[in-house]
């Protein structure tokens, strides 16, 4: 009988000092029964993404030492990064891989983050399938206006958190934690230093604006590499693949004659997400098979 495997993807703001990020890093590793599949850094969104992957109990335990190493060595008021963000461990989302529900997933969600809030003493809200009220459900919706926002939002009492103190930790800022279905994050390099460009178009590429469906997009502009970045989210890589969002990313691109300089894959993706197609066709030449799914499994 197969084991039962629970993904973690937390999303730490810190991506520039590699003393931190191993640390937090070396945390997980000493965790018992917990892989660290992925670390992905990126310095100006200033946030590093790492995958756990383990049994339910395991990833719980591993979950809680990144946590403890994070929020000791994160301070958010010198914090600056182009990617939205609510605080030190900006996101955790769980994600059922194997002979986990995602309703088990939901409550080990719940029982992470209140044991985080209670312990570390930083408000937490619950997202996904672990929301508890339906405003919440999309992380999108929790982080917007930030971690500058945070201490006004905080004396909202509609914007109470699910669990930790109902108090702004001007160093820490807040947390979500939630579980959802595998989602595939990719981001497009454009040769291009035009923002405005890349915001035009990401907003073309997103389901929320009437772009291709499951897509979420942002334009970046990367400083350190002299370019922009259309940022996407694939929250249903069966109805829109890499080689799909790519595609339409590079086409829109064309418009403002703009060519595509790279592409790169945070964290994991299944092969099916390729949509068939050669990883070099979609910039990604160089994808080492650790970061397809299937090598876990």
């Amino acid at each position: 009988m197969k084991k039962s495997l629970l993904e973690c993807v937390p999303n730490v703001s810190e991506g520039r000092d590699r003393r931190v990020i191993e640390a937090i890093a070396d945390a997980v590793r000493r965790t018992h029964g917990v892989r660290l599949a992925d670390i992905h850094s990126d310095p100006d969104h200033h946030r590093t993404v790492f995958t756990l992957l383990g049994a339910p109990e395991a990833v719980e335990a591993g979950v809680l030492a990144l946590a403890e190493t994070a929020l000791s060595l994160i301070d958010m008021r010198t914090h600056h990064g182009v990617h939205p963000r609510l605080g030190a461990v900006d996101a955790v989302p769980l994600v059922p891989l194997r002979g986990v529900s995602i309703q088990e997933a939901a409550a080990i969600a719940r029982r992470v983050g209140q044991q985080i809030g209670e312990r570390f003493q930083l408000p937490v809200y619950f997202y996904g399938a672990a929301a508890l009220r339906p405003e919440r459900r999309e992380l999108v919706s929790l982080r917007r206006g930030g971690y500058e926002a945070l201490s006004s939002r905080l004396g909202d009492p509609t914007w109470l958190p699910d669990a930790g103190p109902h108090r702004f930790n001007e160093r820490t800022g807040a947390m979500a934690i939630g579980a959802r279905d595998i989602l595939v994050a990719f981001n497009v390099w454009l040769d291009s230093n035009d923002l405005d460009a890349a915001k035009s178009i990401a907003r073309a590429v997103r389901e929320s604006s009437g772009g291709l469906p499951g897509v979420q997009a942002m334009g970046f502009r990367l400083e350190r590499h002299g370019c922009v970045q259309v940022s996407m989210n694939l929250t249903d890589y069966r109805r829109t693949s890499l080689k799909d969002a790519f595609e339409a990313v590079r086409q829109e691109a064309a418009r403002y004659r703009i060519s595509v300089k790279r592409s790169e894959l945070v964290g994991l993706a299944p092969r099916e997400a390729l949509g068939a197609a050669d990883p070099a066709s979609l910039g990604l030449p160089d994808l080492p098979p650790p970061q397809l799914l299937e090598s876990y499994l």
